[in-house]
Parts: C-alpha cells; structure tokens; sequence
C-alpha cells in the first residue's frame, strides 16, 4: 500500500448551528415572567493547517469525508448552547486547496498558516434575544443555520528550490543521497523512484532543498509512465538540473538525445499560472553529466560538453557514486537560488496594491431574477440576508412566518417585487435552486399572524402597566373608605325613612 499521497479530493461538512429556544419564566407567585429562552451555538468551521511533521495527504485518501461538531441548542432560564469545536485538518507545507472546476482557494505555504474551507451555521436566537419594547413576548426562536458544504482537491506541490529531472535510472537519486542526509531506495532497475524524494543541501552559509521526481519517459505528456503526474512537485523549484546517463547502453540513447527529450516533455507541462507559475522550459537550466567513473563515460561527457555549452547551459560533470565535482555543483547551484530568491524578494516588492472595494452605500442586499419556468413565470430572490433568513424559519410556527415577513418588507423585498413586475400570486423563491421556499406571494405577507390577539410578539398577561406609587394608594384608601361611610349613611338614612323596616314593626 502507497504511504505517499499528494492529490485527494475531500468532502468537507461544517457544523451546522443549533436552534434557539423559545421558553417563558416561570417562578412561584410569577407563572409568567417573560421570555427567556436562550441562543443556540454556532456549529464548528472546517480548518485546513499547515503542519510541517506531516508530509503526505494519505489520511485523506482513507477517510475522505470529515464533518465538524454541532452547536448545541439552546435552553430556558437564558441558558445559551454551547458552540461546536472546529476541524482542524493538517496538510503538508505547499498544499494547493480547488474547486472540482480547478479554482484555486489557497495556497498554504509557511509554518501554522490556515484557511477556513467550510464555515459553521451561525446558532439560531432565542426569543429572549428576539424580544424588544414592541414585541415583548414573542412565541417563537430562529432555527440554527446549517454549516457550509463542499467538495474540495487537495493537491501537494513540494518546496524545493532545485529539481532533478531525467530519464529513469539516470542516477537522480544517488545525487540526493550524497549531497543531502535523504536516504531514497536506489537500484538497478527502472522506476526505482515512486515517489518524489527531498534533501536538505548545505554549501557554507547557503542552505537550499533540492527534489528527485520519478524519471520521464518518451511520451510522458501523452500519461506513459510516472514522472508527469509528479512533475507538480517542481513548479515551485527556481532551478532544474537535467541529469543526463552517460554509461546507457540502450539504444538509441545518448547525452544530446536524452535531453531533447526531456525538454519536450517539460514544455508539454503547464503548471498553474494563478500560482504565479512560470512554465519549465523559462528556469535556470544545470546539465548534470551523470556516471563520470565509467571510463567510457567520462569520455563520452567531455565529448559532448562543449556542445551543450554552446547552447548556452552549464555543465557538470559528476559521479555520484565516486563523489567526484560534487563540490563544484553544490554551490553552484547554491549561486543560481540566491539569486532567483533575490529575484523572487524584488517581484514581491513590486506586486501591485491589492484594492479593496467596499459595497455601495444603497446595496440592498439581494437581487429579484425573473424565471421562465415550465409552471409560468417566477421570482427568484438571491442574496445572504434573504437566504439566511429562510433558514432561520420555523415554518411550522405562523408568528415565526410573520416574523419572516416583516424582516423581508423592511429590507424592501416587496417593493423590489412590485418593481421586477410580480402580481399578488406569483411564485416567488427565496434560497438555492436545489433547496428553495416557495410560496405564493401576496403584498401583505402576513400568513395568518394576525389571528393573534395583539400586535405579533405581544401577551395581555406579560403587559406592565406600572406600579401604584404611595400618594396614588393613600387617595386610593381614602376614595375607598369615603365611600364605604358614604353607602353606609345612605343606609342608615333609607332605615329611618322606613324603607328598611322589619316585620316586628309592621
């Protein structure tokens, strides 16, 4: 089984936001002391972190699919749910985060650096939060918010700073092994090499990391062989060293050949231009002539050197097995970095200012898309606020619906209706295409709130008319008691006129 892995396609599922409660206070002496449910936590967001202990993606490969934890609900006595913790998921340094259709989200490059791939649901309020001076009591909570879902392709692209390139067995590897403390497995065998190996040079003060893909083969460009599936791995290297054989005996091979060979396979690759990717064929160009303790080889290098020198590139000629112009080779190629560092340091310097456009002070929020559907004429409403709104709903609660509706005629959705031309009863949508609300539109959009007794969110029981002060419960006493001696002179004046006499007297 593969332990190195370096493209998986990942389901990520945030966690979704827990519900709102709507509850009311009741204590002894004060069955109804208002509302005080509580809010429902945020659900947890999914993290991609750079980790440099991790190398390969192959976690992912195995369980592909990863889901962050719940918020909780929320609960009576302004008990608030608990929000959910995020997923982290650690990738390798040089991790490139797309889309299914190739958008590249992030580039993770440098030690504890993030991204948020997926957001949690926002948690739903309680109707103690929803509760105001005019609506005081209100009967319902905004449900939590489901988390963010997408589907995603990680893709590792290794930072190197030289790679070796060549054709298999060319002794790429053997060059690692003795320039750097990586220890690849070397044989005698094509595509020995599987995976891309990295070693870390030192040539005096200068350090640099130098990457070996498996070898190229005629035809790479076309999906023969291994060495353009892993050719990802040096596009971000400033340096690419052409490791030539120069004691094959295949035939048809020879130092010239090789390398025309492999230049067109490195033309034929395209690395991503939104990564600020320059195509292969613009690098610094090294030819490594491999093999020099071969005395037939040595030859055949210093027969061919001064022709590739005429072309412009420089030349080595090494034997990685009897260490000879090693040095040599090492710190040129420590030069060639520094300088495409330094090179890299001045485009940072001069990339332009990122521009920042705010929205417009008149933005509404949405927008009204008139459909031609196979059931007539709709409205679709797009936009955040709306969207999340919806979600937000307890259809199953007329308060909560009214509720809906009022928030909606204040952000100004009927009028915009009216403008894009809707009649009362025309299909109006409000959320994504595959999980929309539909419903028949009607100006007033009260749906049945107004049966309530009282403006929405209210309680006769829950209103406070204040309370009594001193003087008002003294003159209180007072009418009280002067009318109580009041009835009972009436009385006793209505005995004496006979109007209350008893039987014994008649």
């Amino acid at each position: 089984m593969a332990s190195f892995v370096d493209r998986v396609v990942l389901q990520v599922t945030a966690g979704n936001g827990g519900h709102g409660v709507a509850s009311v206070k009741r204590e002894k002496f004060k069955p109804l002391g208002g509302p005080d449910g509580g809010n429902g936590g945020h659900g947890g967001s999914v993290v991609l972190a750079v980790d440099l202990n991790t190398t390969t993606l192959i976690d992912y490969h195995h369980t592909p699919h990863r889901k962050a934890d719940n918020g909780r609900p929320g609960a009576g006595d302004e008990r608030n749910g608990g929000n959910g913790e995020d997923l982290v998921l650690k990738v390798p340094e040089g991790t490139v985060v797309k889309t299914r259709e190739g958008e590249i989200l992030a580039d993770l490059v440098g030690e504890g650096m993030t991204f948020t791939v997926a957001e949690g649901g926002r948690g739903g309020l309680g109707n103690k939060a929803l509760a105001s001076k005019r609506r005081k009591a209100p009967g319902f909570a905004l449900l939590g918010e489901p988390g963010e879902s997408r589907e995603i392709i990680l893709e590792l692209k290794s930072l190197a700073d030289v790679a070796l390139v060549g054709f298999p067995s060319a002794g790429k590897s053997s060059l690692v092994s003795v320039v750097s403390a990586a220890k690849p497995k070397i044989a005698d065998y094509p595509f020995t090499t599987l995976v891309p190996n990295l070693g870390v040079v030192t040539a005096g003060n200068q350090r640099f990391t130098i990457a070996d893909v498996p070898g190229l083969i005629p035809g790479a460009s076309e999906g023969r062989g291994l060495g353009l599936e892993f050719l990802r791995h040096v596009e971000r290297c400033s340096v690419l060293v052409h490791v030539v054989d120069c004691a094959t005996l295949e035939p048809g091979r020879d130092p010239m050949t090789d390398l025309d060979v492999i230049e067109a396979e490195l033309a034929a690759y395209v690395p991503d231009a939104t990564l600020g990717g320059r195509p292969l064929a613009e690098r610094t160009r090294i030819v490594v002539l491999n093999k020099a303790d071969v005395p037939e080889a040595r030859e055949l290098a210093e027969f061919v050197k001064p022709d590739l020198e005429a072309r412009g590139l420089e030349v080595h000629i090494v034997s990685a097995v009897a260490h000879l112009g090693l040095k040599e080779l090492i710190y040129s190629l420590a030069r060639h970095v520094d300088q495409a560092r330094a090179e890299l340091e001045r485009e940072v310097l001069e990339r332009p200012r990122v521009v920042i456009r705010p929205k417009a002070v008149d933005d509404q929020g949405f927008t009204i898309k008139r459909e031609d559907g196979p059931e007539g004429e709709t409205f679709r409403i797009v936009g955040d606020r709306p969207t999340r709104w919806v979600r937000q709903t307890d259809f199953s609660n007329d308060e909560a619906v009214g509720y809906l509706a009022d928030r909606l005629g204040r952000l100004g959705v009927e009028e915009a209706l009216f403008k894009a031309g809707a009649v009362p009863g025309s299909t109006v949508l409000i959320g994504p295409e595959d999980n929309a609300v539909v419903f028949d539109w009607e100006p007033t959009m009260t749906a049945g709130a107004e049966i309530l007794s009282g403006p929405r969110g209210t309680d006769v029981r829950l209103e406070d008319y204040g309370r009594a002060t001193r003087r008002e419960k003294r003159e209180e006493f007072h009418a009280r008691k002067d009318g109580q001696t009041a009835a009972r002179e009436e009385l006793a004046a209505e005995r004496r006129a006979g109007h209350w006499a008893t039987p014994d007297e008649d």
